[in-house]
């Protein structure tokens, strides 16, 4: 009686004595462990996804909205990059964050679709489900779902079309980018940033190959001006300017040494200290550092060279030196940047002044000093450099939230241009694809034996919520729109063709109004999708040490 009335679970008690051999009972604290488990453990699961899937799911379109981030130091991030919003959000529930980490595999692999592929995950995770409650174990859903991904793939291939494009014919490509920041806040400025990803990545790109190589793209940004100011620069950008105002403003012609060795006379390595005990001793010292001084400034003339880039800072002596041998120099320049220089220069990075070659100098057609508005703030530009492959994309615009959100905008268009170099193969986009592969679904799952042809068809019903969300963000009745462009397609009208008119230009034919997506990027959706609700259903039982009966 007094176990139950004081609520003590004793199916774990043991029963002992002490040392004087009175009897007494040891009950384990079950409080410290919650347990779930079974269809209610992975229907908590599912439900803690939706929640997810359900908060971006209004960012996703042209007509998508956006997110405010606030962290918790305060500062705020306006977006509706799917990847950007789950990564910046505080999840402490651990299935929530494995959709927190599949738009961020889809960020890597692909740069575009994040938004997409965590409503396709919850879409297929709900529909699940409804089947766990019809008493179909999770494993055949799961391997309903993995036939279904695989057929659905097949139709993409189907369907899908090559563009063609060269360095000098990129209107396709051009079209494709436009696609990409259709959603996004820099759409006021759509050709202009569409026109320079296209010119940024085709660049740096080796068409042979089908490479793109990212680092030879930098994209830095400066508070003021408007989205339109934004420019490409065939060189690199430096947040620096010349270490002394009465350095001239230009070099042309440029030959640089690109320094990351102090511009100091050296100093003793070990802890030994210098006494100086007269005042003989302290001229000889500062004489030996002049000639140091000297030194270094005759060895960095003997190349040719006329701009010196220094990773560390130098002194007002040297400052002075550098300006009356007629050497512009700039200070504090970081890692990365002196490795783009580098690259773009085709220079080498010099460690010690003896190691100074004219050989290893880089080569630009002009270096000059950029200024801004009333604020006289300045930064570096080096164009025409011998290496014409690195460029810099400088945004502007009235805020840092803007820059911030414009960038990465920018970075999507360019994975999207870079996908299309790598595999030209293209699917429409505005959910015609995904309808087109949920009737293909659909068709195969009645030819199916067994129960795995329940989780077909639910496969094909997830597939529907992306064209329902879409018009759903447009202002549209979702049902029917998807049941008009279900019905066409199925008759075997514009099959992959026809989607949402998000627009509401008053045509569904997504070849004409050019929307379309890099078939990798919507191949990789499914896959990723696919792979995550497999996981997610596996699991059944969850054991939290320490943890309140609330979290789970």
């Amino acid at each position: 009686m007094a176990g139950s009335a004081m609520n003590i679970d004793l199916s774990n008690a043991q029963f002992t004595r002490d040392e004087s051999g009175r009897p007494f009972i040891i009950v384990r604290d079950q409080g410290k462990k919650t347990r779930v488990h079974g269809a209610e453990a992975v229907k908590q699961h599912i439900f803690a996804a939706r929640q997810v899937s359900n908060i971006v799911k209004t960012s996703l379109g042209p007509r998508g909205l956006d997110k405010i981030l606030i962290s918790p130091d305060g500062d705020i991030t306006v977006t509706n990059d799917g990847a950007t919003i789950l990564g910046q959000m505080e999840i402490k529930d651990n299935i929530a964050q494995l959709l927190v980490s599949l738009s961020q595999s889809q960020d890597a692999e692909i740069g575009d679709g994040t938004t997409g592929v965590v409503v396709l995950a919850g879409a297929l995770l709900e529909q699940a489900a409804e089947l766990i409650d019809k008493g179909i174990h999770p494993i055949r859903i799961a391997d309903g779902y993995d036939t279904a991904c695989e057929i659905a793939v097949a139709e993409l291939d189907q369907i899908s079309d090559s563009i063609a494009f060269s360095k000098t014919d990129n209107a396709n490509l051009f079209k494709v980018a436009k696609t990409s920041l259709g959603s996004k806040i820099v759409s006021k400025a759509h050709d202009h940033f569409a026109q320079i990803a296209v010119d940024a990545v085709l660049s740096v790109a080796d068409l042979e190959r089908k490479d793109v190589d990212f680092e030879l793209i930098k994209v830095d940004g400066k508070v003021g001006g408007a989205l339109e100011d934004t420019l490409l620069v065939k060189g690199v950008i430096v947040d620096k300017d010349f270490s002394h105002p009465q350095m001239p403003n230009e070099v042309k012609d440029a030959k640089l040494a690109i320094l990351t060795c102090a511009f100091e006379p050296p100093k003793p390595k070990t802890k030994h200290k210098l006494d100086i005990t007269s005042v003989a001793e302290y001229k000889a010292l500062q004489k030996y550092e002049a000639s140091k001084f000297e030194e270094m400034i005759r060895q960095i003339k003997d190349t040719g060279a006329n701009v010196v880039i220094c990773q560390w800072g130098f002194d007002d002596e040297a400052n002075h030196l550098l300006l009356t041998n007629d050497l512009p120099a700039v200070r504090w320049v970081g890692g990365p940047e002196i490795e783009l220089i580098a690259i773009a220069t085709n220079g080498r990075i010099v460690p010690r002044f003896e190691d100074l070659s004219a050989a290893k100098l880089g080569k630009a057609g002009i270096v000059r000093e950029m200024s801004f508005g009333t604020t006289r703030e300045k930064m570096l530009v080096i164009e025409e450099c011998a290496n014409s492959r690195a460029v810099t994309v400088f945004v502007r615009g009235s805020n840092k939230m803007i820059i911030d959100e414009a960038k990465r905008s920018l970075h999507d268009a360019l994975c999207v241009v870079r996908n299309l170099v790598k595999d030209s193969r293209i699917v429409y986009g505005g959910g015609a694809a995904e309808i087109a592969c949920s009737l293909a679904v659909e068709r195969a799952s009645l030819e199916t034996r067994g129960l795995e042809q329940y989780a077909m068809r639910a496969f094909g019903e997830a597939l529907d919520a992306v064209p329902m969300a879409l018009a759903e963000n447009s202002g549209l009745s979702p049902i029917e729109t998807l049941a008009e462009l279900k019905g066409r397609q199925g008759r075997g009208e514009g099959v992959g063709v026809l989607g949402v008119d998000c627009m509401q230009t008053g045509s569904n034919d997504m070849r004409e109004h050019f929307v379309i997506d890099p078939l990798i990027s919507k191949r990789q959706q499914l896959l990723l999708a696919t792979q995550l609700c497999r996981m997610v259903l596996k699991i059944n039982n969850v054991i939290v040490a320490g943890a309140g009966d609330g979290d789970y």
